[in-house]
């Protein structure tokens, strides 16, 4: 009842406030945009925080670049290679069937396809694909046929051709681009060669696995001059462009420290992912699988949980936290750091795997004085979101983008002490379109749904965040005039760089600092 007569007589953000802009979300169907109005309409006159909201909300999305149609050529057809596809509006025609089925007895899985089905045609065909495992070549080449986005039964175009090699498919005249959706350490090998053959490249993240090759890609991709984009989605995550807008208005103040998290708490988070019956040593082909890593006999915990293993992966450093510094380096252009420090081990999943489970690493920018932390389990789901903390205020940004002024903040003095704004209250708050991610196909993806990299808005729209990102890369290869996406070659390399500082320092138990004139890591 305080906060309620607070509200109505003087002039603060109260947690009613909050869940009444929460309430209508569903009403204005997006954002809490709803919040965004219903407080500045309220307290506009007061606050005089952000006098021009609308100018920092994303408006639309880029108009697709007309031109010939872009063929595509897919090496990696598994989980994550399916879904590219799927944001290039592919999907076998099983799942049409399935999400059908699904959509007949629940409204969130009718919305989910009726927005696939609206998503915009990119103009693309995709021509060539590769996997080294039997089953997943034969669906991504069934998806792949589905151009019309019909279930079983429906026309079908033309089955892309199945290359048993990468090498052969980068090669193949009918490929103009090339998407890479392997595990880690292949993603360089398979770009070094698409470059080779002047192939525009859309290459999973993280870059690399090796440092040596974070430069020898850089290199070749600059020399070459073709279109790359590094599949960093959350590119194109409205909140983080608000947050960045945001920043730039000085509304937290200086910034001192960041914390960046991932908390998994089941098998799936920790990478323990089912083995498919199918899979032999008779429908695997082991050698290309292994490529530049150290041998070792034909395992299928190893193909399907490579994750788990340096030989394959690069960790939740690479695997997880590139996420979270991506989005730091879109909203603050962060940039490599001078120095990385990181510890833990493997606390919980004793089950053969060489990578920890439990990572911190703190990363120092003393040119920005500041910090960025980032701490991981895979054996707790403690809700901890990115707080960015500024001497005025934090952004807290999860689910929600909330800006929570600072008791003590030298900006808000006046308005604090006068008691229009109430500290450890939200004083700004954004809240996508929450109701949309149930709809969602397994763990892996309701896991990124939480923390925004599947799903955004525009204008009140829900769009998938690959589509934006893979529509990005497509534009820039039809503009043909030099223009390069926003995770582009050297975004992708301060991101590898970063996430290496932290494997060494966890590797060799030391503190590993970045020389940026020898650009070497020492």
């Amino acid at each position: 009842m305080e906060s309620e007569n607070m509200t109505q007589n003087g002039g603060k953000f109260s947690r009613r406030d909050v869940l009444a802009g929460l309430a209508s979300i569903p009403v204005f169907g997006f954002l809490g945009y709803g919040l965004v109005k219903h407080f500045t309409e309220r307290k506009r006159k007061n606050v005089q925080l952000l006098d021009d909201i609308d100018s920092i909300i994303p408006k639309g999305v880029p108009p697709i670049v007309q031109g010939e149609t872009i063929r595509i050529g897919i090496v990696g057809c598994g989980g994550r290679g399916r879904y590219l596809m799927k944001a290039m509006g592919f999907l076998h025609p099983d799942r049409i069937d399935q999400f059908k089925e699904w959509a007949g007895n629940d409204k969130y899985w009718k919305e989910y396809l009726e927005e696939f089905n609206a998503q915009d045609d990119l103009n693309v065909k995709i021509t060539a694909i590769c996997d080294v495992f039997e089953k997943n070549a034969r669906r991504g080449a069934e998806t792949a046929a589905n151009l019309y986005r019909n279930g079983t039964g429906g026309q079908m175009a033309e089955v892309p051709k199945r290359y048993l090699t990468y090498q052969e498919l980068v090669a193949a005249p009918d490929v103009d681009a090339v998407i890479i959706a392997t595990p880690d350490h292949l993603h360089v090998p398979v770009a070094l060669e698409a470059v080779k053959y002047g192939k525009h490249v859309y290459c999973e993240k993280p870059l690399s696995w090796t440092v040596p090759e974070t430069f020898e890609i850089r290199r070749a991709v600059k020399d070459a001059g073709i279109v790359f984009q590094l599949g960093h989605q959350g590119r194109q995550t409205e909140s983080y462009q608000i947050a960045k807008s945001l920043i730039k208005k000085e509304v937290i103040g200086k910034i001192s420290l960041i914390e960046v998290c991932t908390n998994r708490n089941d098998p799936n988070g920790a990478w323990v992912y089912d083995i498919d019956p199918e899979a032999s040593e008779k429908t695997i082909d082991w050698k290309q699988f292994i490529g530049p890593a150290p041998w070792h006999d034909f395992s299928l915990e190893r193909f399907f949980r490579w994750r788990c293993w340096w030989d394959y992966s690069t960790g939740l450093s690479g695997d997880l936290f590139t996420h979270e510094y991506d989005a730091l380096n879109q909203i603050l252009d962060l940039g490599i750091p001078h120095s990385a420090m990181a510890s833990g081990g493997i606390y919980f999943y004793k089950d053969g795997r060489t990578v920890p489970d439990v990572l911190n690493m703190a990363f120092e920018y003393p040119d920005r004085d500041l910090t960025l932390l980032y701490s991981a389990t895979l054996a707790s789901e403690r809700n901890r979101g990115k707080v960015i903390m500024g001497h005025d205020a934090n952004i807290e940004l999860d689910e929600t983008l909330l800006v929570v002024a600072d008791p003590k903040s030298t900006r808000y003095k006046e308005k604090i002490e006068q008691g229009i704004i109430e500290p450890h209250k939200p004083i700004f708050s954004y809240v996508p379109g929450q109701d949309k991610v149930d709809a969602i196909t397994t763990p892996t993806e309701k896991y990124f749904a939480g923390r925004g990299l599947l799903y955004t808005y525009r204008d009140g729209k829900t769009f998938d965040t690959s589509h934006l990102h893979l529509r990005e890369w497509l534009n820039c290869i039809r503009l043909n005039n030099g223009a390069q996406p926003s995770c582009d070659i050297d975004q992708g390399f301060e991101e590898a760089i970063t996430a290496h500082m932290g494997t060494i320092s966890y590797l060799e138990g030391r503190r590993t600092y970045w020389d940026a004139v020898n650009e070497k890591i020492v």
